[in-house]
């Protein structure tokens, strides 16, 4: 049998390799990270809260051993699926923003005046 993973002390342990760069500010980066984590916090109780809601209506009461026991079927995985995808996308949305704002910027309005002056 083997020994079990200490996660508090697994997830204090420093990554192997450089941090991921991907705002060019330290600060930033670091709380990016923190609210990614917290994103992936609020996705499991999302999804745990949808099988305890489904159990609930299927069986009126329910175990701590239901709950840990259910297996969703597969359009159920594919609703989880979907409804994890959007909500990233609403998390992501500023980021997304701010990337396709710089890679297609818009004409300042010295830019704006020049080009109709001439």
């Amino acid at each position: 049998m083997t020994d079990a993973i200490d996660w508090i002390s697994r997830s204090g342990a420093k990554p192997k390799g450089r941090r991921p760069d991907f705002l060019g500010n330290t600060n930033e980066e670091r709380m990016l990270s923190m609210l990614m984590a917290l994103v992936a916090e609020v996705s499991v109780v999302r999804e745990r809260l949808d099988t305890v809601e489904r159990l609930l209506e299927a069986k009126g009461t329910i175990s701590r051993a239901d709950i840990e026991g259910y297996a969703p079927d597969l359009e159920t995985g594919k609703e989880r699926n979907r409804i994890i995808r959007e909500y990233l996308a609403r998390i992501m949305r500023p980021l997304q923003h701010e990337l396709e704002a710089t890679a297609n910027p818009e004409p300042t309005i010295d830019e704006v005046v020049d080009e109709l002056t001439h």
